[in-house]
């Protein structure tokens, strides 16, 4: 894992402190949306899908620390929309850093350049830039061309200032094994110091649909990228458990209230990747008062083939501390590239047709036999 020990030693408190408190739900990282504005409009995200009075709307500096008081996650990413839109940003970032919260800006870069001296380096602060693939992918996956350039630029800039940087990169359809690991060969020479990996979720609202990939294809496909970067050192920002997961050798269920979501609507339900759940007024009753046992990819068909990992880094944490011997050996070694799978989810529902419909209707969902 490409963490520094010091990150490392604070969330590993964290979690044995909640273990200790006999915490059966608790969050690890606030995802933080203080406004849905963004200056790309990306094949697979369906973020901007609202109007314009949505859209200009912003969380103030004062609602963006109280949401993380109340929250109380060592880990705090700021995402969008294109949060660098946000003119009181830096005031966040400030008193975020005050509190000793780690942060992850996540942001296309396309604004960073211009405003990267309203940020002062900082080991509480990461530029997590959006990179989905080499050159073509990434310009493709943003729909304009010339992002990829811009942002590599930006983050060589960052770098050389003394910046924390990741990057974040989702894979969709049609994604080559070889193809990814050449991208993850060239964003180590970068030098980044991470590399946030994960397969896309299929929002509802995005404008393309068919460009996500289905669980057992992106398990395939990082067993190949896995088997490909044996002894390459990738500086992937994971959890050994979690990059295993990828590579289908575990069988999780997802802990979405691990990354409770604040955004101009409230706290949402369940994640952020859920956009039409319904919203809570406070944390507490985000915990309290959201029906968990509906979601996850074998209780919900909108849930069926996430592996993001905002649902499944909390799982593997949890999995790390009731086993440590198996979560040294995955790091030590890597994840398994060969042999059987651990089983999926089996799915609590099936769609079966109407019969006898003279017209095509929505399908029943029915609970599976056992």
């Amino acid at each position: 894992m490409s963490v520094p020990l010091r990150q490392q030693i604070t969330v590993a408190s964290y979690l044995f402190k909640q273990k200790l408190m006999g915490a059966k739900r608790y969050p690890l990282v606030l995802m933080l949306e203080p406004l849905f504005r963004c200056n790309l409009a990306c094949a697979g995200c369906g973020k901007i899908d609202y109007p314009d009075e949505i859209l200009n709307r912003r969380l103030s500096v004062e609602d963006c620390l109280a949401a993380v008081d109340e929250c109380g996650a060592p880990i705090v990413s700021i995402a969008g929309g294109e949060p660098l839109l946000h003119k009181e940003l830096p005031e966040v970032v400030d008193g975020l850093i005050a509190r000793k919260k780690y942060i992850y800006l996540c942001t296309n870069a396309l604004l960073l350049k211009k405003k990267m001296d309203d940020y002062k380096p900082s080991p509480y602060l990461t530029f997590s830039i959006h990179l989905d693939g080499n050159r073509d992918r990434h310009d493709a996956s943003v729909c304009q061309a010339g992002v990829f350039d811009r942002a590599v630029e930006v983050v060589e800039m960052a770098i050389k200032k003394g910046f924390r940087v990741t990057v974040n990169c989702t894979l969709f359809q049609d994604e080559p094994a070889e193809e990814v690991a050449e991208f993850l060969d060239y964003v180590k020479a970068l030098g980044v110091e991470g590399v946030t990996i994960a397969p896309g979720f299929s929002y509802e609202h995005a404008p393309l649909q068919n460009i996500f990939i289905k669980m057992r294809e992106s398990k395939e496909l990082f067993r190949k990228v896995f088997k490909i970067g044996m002894g390459r050192k990738w500086p992937l920002n994971h959890s050994s458990l979690y990059l295993d997961f990828l590579a289908g050798n575990q069988s999780y269920n997802c802990t979405p209230w691990g990354t409770p979501t604040r955004n101009v609507f409230g706290w949402q339900k369940p994640c952020y990747l859920l956009v039409d759940e319904g919203y809570a007024p406070s944390f507490k009753s985000l915990m309290d008062e959201t029906p968990w046992h509906k979601y996850g990819n074998s209780k919900n068909p909108k849930c069926a083939n996430c592996m993001a990992h905002c649902g499944f880094e909390g799982t593997a944490a949890e999995d790390s501390i009731r086993n440590p011997l198996k979560a040294l050996w995955v790091g030590m070694f890597g994840p398994r590239t060969d042999g059987p799978m651990a089983p999926e989810p089996t799915p609590e529902w099936v769609s079966l047709p109407v019969e006898g419909a003279a017209q095509p209707r929505p399908a029943i969902r029915i609970k599976a036999l056992e």
